[in-house]
């Protein structure tokens, strides 16, 4: 594969690369011709030891000394906006190669799956787990996409001219590209971010899960139309129903969200259906086709005839058309009508399952005042100072709300009629269109039992609540507490006959994005094993379906990295009926955004989950002895990364050195950077994507292998590499947590950052982390026994050493611009702005980088 990475990637990008210095700009030969010396320059003077500050003024100093300071910083501008062009281009070529690069149906397809079975004489376990199973995709709109929407579109039409090798429209998209701005002018609202997503539901999902569904179903001779596990493949959707943190997520919001979900699928089924219509023209077939036509048309655009109000009214009809083609006309083309009705009964009329999200703490106060409101300050008082048990007796026991418009607090109104527009959606878009709510930050029964009272008042019909309350665990130590809160809740007869009414099951999320930034990195992977194994026990005793969806980002420092081997790898002690997780900015764009992409790394998750149930091994399970030398490591790397995030200067150093506070003004997201408002920053405050970002900003990605190397390092002293060394070619678990951080060491790059060593206030602590890389980087190579990192995955490593290479000069010209700053001791207009254009490209080359 490495050769035909080289062909097709590598080899092309050299070529088309030299199209972008004949491109009719203003001074871009000028640009083109000289970016390639500063590259040289770059890699010449970080290896000879030179500041950031010094290759810069060496490079105009031989070439340009006669220009003005603006003159320079002019160039500097033009390099970025050409060097965030050649990451676009870069994209593209590897996107166009996917399918070459990528054995599609290879290790980790559903095709060398299907065939494994057979072989093996498992076919009917296959389908047997495949009738039980599901894989949820969680699109969130947390911001890490740096290309705005129409920067996206080119890149699509971009890769298929590459695709063709037709050059003439690649030169034509790459002056396209050259006119349009790389930046939004305004934040996006949360409907914004919500319609870009519907682009990929309806152009890369819709496509993608048919035909993974039809194809699947088709090998293993099973029938389309009546196909009883129509959720194996799912998409659940954050824009417009999370709120944590989101001031500008309202209910209305919410309401016009949903109403464009319907709208993006019942776009979708009008295609089809003139598709559909244009082969099934027979006498008792045609007109069922035709009705169902007009009434999909009616139902999407409106007027007064008649519409279609649930997806049963639309199977009904299309059911009548089936019955015509196999009694009349012999079941010709039935197929093309069972595939049409295969896409009905999957994404039904919600396309995409809204969950609504808000954290535990604003629940609280909304209860407090509550109570105020109903029983005064003495009540008030009481309720405060009561234990946690009394408290949940008292909320379970609150039979009525006041009308929402006497709340005072408007934020209080709003949470309330955010409960309602749940009703909403379920009604007109279907039970499945928001079924789910999120606790964020929960650290309680009392925080679960406060939002399914919240909601039983509001939603409840005789005494029942159709939603799930999905508590979500994050930091260590609520992740430890966690199996505790969970077997209280199971134990509550209230909520264990709420439980009964969902059979049985109960959803449960991880958080690996703060469970990182809390506790470093093998601790947070560790924490969520384990917590996950013991939230299993819990559920077996008491007799639950226990699912985990894991809030994951696109790096390994949130979670990101390889998601197939993680998933394969969590043995019979963890419960396997769903692989549900989140994914965002990003890992949507680069690992799912096209359909060769989304087919393909759809399949690894769902080929993982057949994997771990159907061939469970000892590399998938983890012995007493396994586990006690994972916590013993883990315990070493948390006290490192404690030492670390308790440094006097941890917090400064992330608000003065690095890029984060620039965050906020890139533009890509509707929510704030940090928490509270106003202020000096916190740390409990930072969200976890610009914290990572800010560390990928700046090549040192500390939380993607913080404490790795000081773990190693203590177990050796301690004699026990060797075990060490056994437990990574053992366990795929462990493999795959150190395989994922030297994605992260990878991608890290120090040289540009060691004129900090020299700095008086952040001196020691840019040493601190350092001497941690360096000890990281060389102890990993020692267990994993490779003389570099990636040596046993050769195309992230060619990938990874390419990017890098492309944005050097961005990572040069932004630590100039903060060096500059620093030695100053002032902000700088100019300089702040050439950080925050640096950004887009960095970000975007990484492609997983927050």
């Amino acid at each position: 594969m490495t050769n035909i990475y080289e062909t097709e990637v590598a080899k092309r990008f050299t070529i088309y690369n030299s199209l972008f210095l004949d491109l009719p700009f203003d001074q871009i030969y000028r640009t083109g011709t000289l970016l390639p010396i500063l590259t040289g320059a770059c890699q010449s003077g970080f290896e000879k030891n030179k500041t950031p500050k010094e290759i810069i003024h060496q490079f105009f100093e031989e070439l340009m000394a006669e220009k003005s300071e603006k003159e320079r910083h002019d160039l500097l501008f033009k390099m970025v906006q050409y060097i965030e062009r050649q990451v676009v281009l870069f994209d593209s070529i590897e996107d166009a190669a996917y399918e070459k690069v990528n054995d599609l149906k290879g290790k980790g397809s559903m095709t060398a799956m299907i065939s494994r079975a057979e072989n093996d004489h498992k076919k009917e376990d296959l389908i047997d787990k495949l009738k039980n199973f599901s894989v949820r995709l969680t699109l969130t709109a947390h911001p890490t996409q740096f290309y705005p929407g129409n920067v996206l579109a080119i890149i699509t039409d971009l890769e298929s001219a590459i695709r063709k090798n037709d050059l003439g429209a690649i030169d034509m998209l790459l002056r396209q590209l050259g006119k349009t701005g790389f930046i939004n002018k305004e934040k996006p609202t949360p409907y914004d971010e919500a319609v870009s997503l519907c682009w990929f539901l309806e152009f890369v999902f819709y496509p993608s899960i048919s035909e993974i569904m039809v194809r699947m179903l088709n090998q293993l001779d099973l029938p389309l139309h009546d196909w009883e596990n129509p959720n194996l493949l799912k998409i659940g959707f954050w824009p417009g129903g999370d709120r944590d943190g989101n001031p500008y997520v309202t209910h209305d919001i919410t309401r016009k969200v949903a109403d464009k979900l319907q709208n993006s699928i019942l776009k979708c089924y009008y295609r089809d259906i003139r598709k559909v219509k244009r082969r099934l023209t027979f006498q008792n077939v045609e007109s069922h086709l035709i009705k169902a036509e007009r009434l999909i048309y009616n139902t999407l655009f409106g007027g007064d005839g008649e519409v279609f109000h649930t997806k049963e009214e639309l199977l009904d009809v299309l059911y009548q058309a089936r019955k015509g083609i196999i009694e009349e006309h012999g079941g010709l083309f039935l197929e093309i009508l069972d595939e049409f009705i295969l896409k009905v009964r999957v994404f039904g009329f919600h396309f995409a399952s809204m969950d609504v999200r808000q954290d535990s703490r604003k629940h609280d106060d909304l209860w407090e005042t509550l109570i105020l409101q109903q029983e005064g300050k003495k009540g008030l008082a009481a309720f405060q100072e009561a234990g946690e048990s009394e408290k949940i007796e008292k909320v379970l026991s609150t039979d009525k709300l006041p009308q929402i418009e006497s709340f005072e607090d408007h934020f209080h109104q709003e949470m309330l009629n955010s409960i309602k527009a749940i009703r909403y959606i379920q009604e007109k878009n279907g039970p499945s269109g928001c079924q789910r709510y999120i606790i964020s930050n929960n650290q309680s029964a009392l925080h679960i039992l406060e939002v399914f009272q919240l909601n039983r008042l509001l939603l409840g019909k005789g005494g029942s609540l159709h939603l799930d309350i999905v508590p979500l665990f994050e930091t260590i130590d609520d992740l430890a507490a966690a199996p505790g809160i969970m077997k209280s809740l199971y134990q509550n007869s209230i909520y264990r006959e709420h439980l009964r009414n969902r059979d049985n099951k109960q959803t449960i999320m991880l958080g690996f994005s703060d469970g990182t930034k809390d506790g470093g990195y093998i601790r947070a992977n560790w924490s969520i094993l384990r917590a996950k194994e013991e939230l299993t026990k819990v559920a077996r005793t008491e007799g639950i379906d226990v699912v985990f969806f894991d809030g994951r980002g696109g790096p390994p420092a949130r979670g990101g990295g390889n998601t197939h081997n993680f998933y394969a790898s969590l043995g019979p002690n963890v419960e396997n009926r769903e692989i549900q997780i989140t994914i965002q900015g990003q890992t949507i764009s680069a690992n799912y955004g096209k359909q060769v992409s989304c087919t393909y790394n759809l399949e690894q998750l769902l080929s993982a989950g057949m994997e771990s149930h159907l061939y469970p091994s000892s590399e998938n399970s983890l012995t007493d002895k396994q586990k006690e030398l994972i916590e013993e490591m883990a315990e070493y790397s948390y006290q490192a990364y404690k030492e670390l995030k308790n440094h006097p200067q941890f917090v400064p150093y992330l608000e003065n050195v690095t890029p984060l506070k620039f965050f906020g003004m890139t533009n890509i997201g509707s929510r704030p950077v940090k928490r509270s408002k106003g202020g000096s920053m916190k740390f409990e405050d930072l969200r976890a994507i610009p914290f990572v970002g800010a560390w990928a900003q700046m090549k040192q990605n500390i939380p993607g292998f913080f404490g790795v190397g000081k773990a190693i390092e203590e177990m050796e002293k301690r004699g026990k590499l060797e075990e060490v060394k056994k437990l990574y070619n053992d366990s795929l678990f462990f493999r795959s947590l150190l395989g994922n951080s030297m994605q992260s060491l990878a991608k890290s790059f120090y040289p540009a950052t060691a004129y900090l060593k020299d700095n008086d206030t952040f001196g020691g602590f840019w040493e601190l982390m350092y001497g941690e890389y360096q000890r990281s980087l060389k102890n990993i190579l020692k267990v994993s026994n490779m003389e570099n990192l990636l040596d046993d995955n050769q195309l992230s490593k060619e990938s990874i050493a390419i990017r890098e290479k492309i944005v050097l000069p961005l990572i040069t010209i932004q630590q100039y611009a903060i060096q500059t700053i620093l030695e100053k001791g002032k902000e700088d207009a100019a300089l702040q702005k050439l950080i925050l254009r640096t950004m887009f490209g960095i970000i975007n080359a990484a492609r997983n980088a927050a």
